[in-house]
């Protein structure tokens, strides 16, 4: 079975007299969500190892560009061959070490080339206007995620504290400021602020420390979801639930959970 027949299904899905009735009535917008699950869904098959989850999250994600697709073809702006050939030649531009007769010393080099290339290419769609180098990088990421990327490209122009000391003592500026919005009973917006403020210089520090702030995040969720399990099934195991124990009881299974290796 090749590429042909899932394309082939996602057209009959979408076929106006024969097809699914939710298929038909989707648009970019409904299914942005649906991808962007999808790859997540990805990425977790990933964390967890598990290759034969991996390989049906794999053809998720796939339905979810063949659907773009379609649709696109649909409204007469492009196809999935279209997808296939614009991506085969960014990939053969970018390596040009690869498919030209161009040398790289590193992977460090190609790094710098790969931006450099990137970097003209935006300047290129920016239609003569004043690129910026900030310019690509997408709204819809997770937030520290972004956060990090305009970090990195700013850092890249020279806008950067030249270690992790700089942004450890802006994240304490950035604690007292919230405080100081809370003690003085600052209006909602004005404390989500303060705390954006907080989270993009904790990502600032991750980032000078070497420490992906988003997996650090994920990991540190996992943890407490360990330790809260522990504190359920302690609870169960006496006969009771969340709601027949006190704060001071769960604070000290919690603790204990603390001090209870991973499973």
């Amino acid at each position: 079975m090749n590429i042909d027949e899932l394309i082939k299904v996602m057209a009959t899905l979408r076929d106006p007299e024969q097809g699914c009735p939710w298929d038909r009535e989707q648009t970019f917008a409904t299914v942005a969500p649906y991808t962007l699950e999808e790859a997540y869904e990805v990425a977790d098959a990933i964390a967890r190892a598990d290759m034969g989850e991996l390989r049906d999250e794999l053809g998720d994600l796939l339905f979810q560009v063949v659907f773009h697709a379609q649709m696109a073809r649909e409204a007469g702006q492009f196809d999935f061959n279209d997808v296939v050939r614009a991506i085969v030649d960014k990939m053969v531009r970018r390596h040009p070490h690869v498919f030209a007769d161009v040398q790289v010393a590193d992977a460090a080099e190609q790094t710098r080339r790969w931006e450099a290339q990137k970097a003209e290419e935006r300047a290129a769609r920016s239609g003569g206007a004043a690129p910026s180098v900030l310019d690509g990088v997408a709204v819809a990421l997770p937030a520290l995620v972004r956060a990090e990327k305009l970090q990195k490209r700013a850092a890249r122009v020279g806008f950067d504290w030249p270690d992790a000391a700089g942004p450890l003592a802006k994240v304490h500026e950035e604690i007292g400021e919230v405080e100081a919005e809370l003690r003085q009973g600052a209006p909602r917006e004005q404390v989500a602020g303060e705390i954006g403020d907080l989270l993009f210089a904790v990502v600032n520090l991750a980032r000078h420390s070497g420490v992906d702030a988003e997996a650090a995040l994920r990991g540190a969720s996992l943890k407490f979801e360990r330790r809260f399990r522990h504190v359920e099934q302690a609870l169960r195991d006496d006969g009771r639930d969340l709601s027949q124990a006190t704060l001071e009881e769960m604070d000290a299974l919690w603790e204990a959970a603390k001090r209870s290796p991973p499973a």
